[in-house]
């Protein structure tokens, strides 16, 4: 169990800190009360059964943000081989927030990129809290167009509050990078795998984000803004957010409903964070199934495909 303990988890917390000095004194002392601690850890494992399986929105938006939950990556590291990572927009420099690179799954090169947030104070900074600038977007469109070069699929990654709102982003384009982004990749011929492995907020997210396929870690959440800035907006007070986290209906079973996600990717019980190795393995298998189709249609259907799936979920009022 993570060090970090929310509210929710606080009844787990407890009975896995009995259960941990009850194997220390089992220890120490020499003495055998395997049977208690099996009771126990019965009771541990219903409690965390029947806790996860009945969380509110605002409790799995909680869990996206666990600082131990895994990020961009420890995914690449744990479902790829013979990373390669690219640098640098070839126009302004480079953006920390944004990884990009090609690598190696199973046994296809693809080209990975996403998010990548920072756990210290150094590394937070040094990554911009996963909120990109535009170089950011550039240099993974540049990734992208290299994929498509060569013919190998492209995975995105999603885990941000969103592009990076400053001046200087601003003063080099941030709209018009995430625009361009949006356009290239709607038409980008090959497969496009796209994952929400944490937060997916604004055009941040949707800047890397247009895919033929969308899934979304089950304690995942994905929306056009993030619920403390809609609850900030709507009733002037951010401390609504859970209020406005269940109202714009922000996680994977929503989405899959409204039909703007395609499938959701089960988590350990208890979050990602948990199980780091078989949190990777559940997404490296997700997608290569979603490839495994892809790859199988001609490059004209699967562009008018992507663009007909992204079409189809707005409503349109002709005059």
């Amino acid at each position: 169990m993570s060090d970090y303990v929310l509210e929710f988890e606080k009844p787990i917390a407890e009975l896995e800190r009995r259960i941990q000095e009850m194997k220390e004194y089992s220890e120490t002392e020499n003495v055998e009360i395997s049977d208690e601690i099996s009771k126990l850890e019965e009771k541990a494992t219903k409690m965390r059964s029947d806790i996860y399986s009945k969380l509110s929105r605002w409790q799995r938006l909680q869990l996206a943000r666990h600082p131990q939950r895994p990020y961009t990556r420890d995914y690449i590291e744990r479902m790829t081989t013979n990373f390669f990572e690219l640098h640098g927009d070839r126009s302004f420099g480079d953006d920390p927030a944004i990884m990009a690179g090609l690598a190696k799954l199973g046994d296809r090169t693809i080209c990975i990129l996403g998010h990548q947030k920072g756990r210290t104070t150094k590394q937070k900074l040094h990554r911009n809290f996963g909120m990109p600038h535009p170089e950011g977007y550039r240099k993974a469109l540049r990734a992208m167009k290299l994929a498509e070069k060569f013919k190998r699929p492209v995975i995105c990654l999603l885990d941000t509050l969103g592009a990076f709102p400053g001046i200087g982003a601003e003063e080099r384009g941030q709209a018009e990078a995430i625009a361009r982004n949006i356009y290239e990749m709607s038409r980008l011929q090959v497969p496009i795998v796209v994952v929400v492995i944490g937060e997916g907020a604004s055009g941040g997210a949707l800047g890397i984000g247009v895919g033929d396929r969308l899934l979304m870690m089950e304690n995942a959440w994905y929306s056009v803004i993030s619920p403390e800035g809609c609850a900030a907006i709507l009733w002037r007070d951010s401390t609504k957010a859970e209020d406005a986290a269940e109202a714009m209906k922000v996680t994977a079973p929503d989405l899959h409903e409204m039909g703007v996600m395609d499938r959701t990717i089960k988590e350990p019980i208890g979050g990602a964070h948990r199980d780091y190795k078989a949190a990777a393995s559940l997404v490296k298998e997700s997608i290569i199934k979603e490839l495994d189709e892809l790859e199988k249609l001609p490059v004209d259907e699967l562009v008018s495909a992507r663009i007909e799936k992204y079409v189809a979920m707005g409503f349109v009022k002709e005059e």
